[in-house]
């Protein structure tokens, strides 16, 4: 994969998507797993959605972040 362009930062990207609209009202948001991986790793990905109180999904391509502390039920 090629190189972060420069104005792109793991902590700049990290601020964006939780300062992101839906994020501050309770929302979902999605991101794709290859982006997640280039930009700041799972690891870290997982730390800051934790550190938030956030629940996260995987489906497919993309991480599906429920951007506050109530809890995900899977319905069939």
């Amino acid at each position: 994969m090629p190189p972060l362009p420069p104005a792109i930062t793991p902590e700049r990207w990290i601020v964006q998507l939780f300062s992101a609209r839906a994020v501050a009202e309770g929302g979902v948001v999605r991101r794709r797993i290859r982006d997640v991986d280039r930009l700041i790793g799972q690891e870290r990905f997982l730390t800051e959605v934790r550190r938030r109180g956030f629940r996260v999904v995987r489906n497919a391509d993309q991480y599906v972040i429920f951007c506050n502390r109530e809890p995900v039920e899977l319905l069939e």
